[in-house]
């Protein structure tokens, strides 16, 4: 028999080691929001830069998780992670720093942005392959899905108020003082972490064998899975139409359609309430339609709403017309409504995914791997952006940011399909809990 959920729910809120990571990593999620508008303003305005500029520093960002992901994963290993969490937060706070100084003096420049925006990927590369392996030093692994639950809720709340707040800001502070307050939320965070202690005592892996003989385990424990193979291999194809999507969206909102940062702001604000609703049903929904099936649900419904967003320059027939919302057309407004509405179904389509990919992996991987499956899945998917976000842009330059989005949602459209045809709608991580339960008896 596995716990009631209520009583799940309880034991998180007793685990004060859990509860002040949730803090942690809430603070820091909302400043991450706050940069992602502040970013794209600051690309796109402050330095009139170009949609190819913004993919090329998307992929800038993510690039080290395609060059160090696997031996990323190793170095974490062996390390104790708290240490890697509390390292990433103090220098992430500082590389954000450094860019929203070099902006307000103005010799910030869209390479030394490149720049910045690499040592800022490396070390969200080590904190995030540390992020997914501590958790299971935090709860048990019957609380993984819950505790993945609520750390995405708080994620969706802080993309909800975050982007409304990040437009706000940057209208009334402009964008380097936005991303001055990231800075800050990872210094707190970072503050917070090096208070926890956890309850359950951290193991680092062996030192034993070679980085290669290493790395070579971490693969074939993720692509010789019969349920994480396909959702490691369809997630890599569906990042590269999430990069793309991420590329052009900032470029058709502000300067296609003018709506400036608030506007901006309020879509992005979209995907956060969608993303809420989506975490809240989440578990319930798993428990109901089974794992696999839920996952599979959630991945069929991004593409019609990348589907929703492109269609939004089609309702504005006139110039891109800045200002606040009061002074926005009509037609503007409809189309500021139908790309809130795809990024509101978006939002709730990946709000329902998250939870439970994210804790069935995590339910099945053994603790000596948990460091090497995470930083192989995030690897190669962060990989994947560094191709998807400068082939948005580029398409985005040449052929127009609708385009670039209906392509965007076709790969999303074969990544769910091919999800759908694999064995992972047989996954259910409440009989893989009891299996491995009856495994340790």
């Amino acid at each position: 028999m596995t716990e009631p959920s209520s009583s799940r729910q309880g034991l998180l809120r007793q685990n004060p080691a859990f509860v002040r990571f949730w803090v942690a990593s809430t603070v820091s999620d909302f400043g991450t929001y706050i940069t992602t508008v502040a970013l794209s303003v600051l690309i796109l305005v402050v330095l009139n830069g170009t949609a190819v500029d913004q993919g090329l520093v998307n992929a800038a960002r993510w690039a080290p998780y395609l060059m160090f992901g696997l031996v990323a994963g190793i170095w974490v290993d062996r390390t104790r992670k708290r240490t890697v969490l509390v390292a990433g937060d103090l220098g992430r706070g500082l590389v954000l720093a450094v860019l929203c100084i070099t902006a307000i003096v103005g010799v910030l420049s869209i390479p030394a942005l490149l720049v910045l925006m690499f040592l800022f990927g490396i070390l969200a590369l080590m904190s995030d392959a540390a992020y997914q392996s501590f958790l299971p030093q935090l709860v048990p692994r019957p609380l993984l899905v819950k505790a993945n639950a609520r750390l995405q809720q708080s994620d969706t709340v802080a993309q909800t108020s975050g982007g409304a707040i990040a437009g706000g800001l940057v209208a009334l502070v402009s964008a380097p003082f936005a991303l001055l307050i990231d800075a800050v939320s990872y210094f707190f965070s970072g503050a917070v972490l090096l208070s926890l202690r956890s309850p359950i005592p951290e193991q680092p892996a062996p030192r034993g064998g070679t980085v290669s003989s290493r790395i070579a385990e971490g693969l074939r424990w993720v692509y010789g899975h019969e349920y994480l193979a396909p959702m490691a291999w369809t997630t890599h194809l569906w990042f590269i139409g999430s990069a793309m999507m991420g590329t052009v969206v900032p470029v058709l909102l502000l300067k296609d359609l003018g709506i400036g940062a608030l506007g901006l702001g309020l879509v992005t604000g979209c995907a956060g309430i969608g993303a809420v609703i989506g975490t809240l049903i989440s578990t319930g929904l798993g428990q109901r339609l089974g794992t696999g099936w839920t996952i599979i649900a959630a991945a069929l419904i991004q593409p019609f709403a990348v589907g929703l967003i492109a269609l939004a320059p089609l309702l504005d027939t006139g110039p891109a017309s800045p200002g606040s919302p009061a002074e926005w057309p009509p037609q503007l407004w409809g189309a500021f409504a139908l790309a809130a509405s795809g990024q509101l179904l978006f939002g709730f389509a990946l709000g329902t995914q998250g939870p439970l990919e994210m804790g069935y992996r995590q339910a099945v991987t053994p603790d000596r791997l948990l460091a090497r499956m995470s930083a192989t899945m995030r690897s190669i998917n962060r990989g994947m952006i560094v191709v998807g976000a400068p082939l948005g842009g580029a398409i985005a330059a040449s052929a127009g940011t609708g385009t670039a989005l209906w392509i965007a949602s076709g790969i999303m459209l074969v990544s769910s399909v091919s999800l759908l045809c694999s064995r992972v709608r047989h996954a259910n991580i409440d009989e893989q809990l009891l299996t491995d339960d009856a495994a340790r008896e």
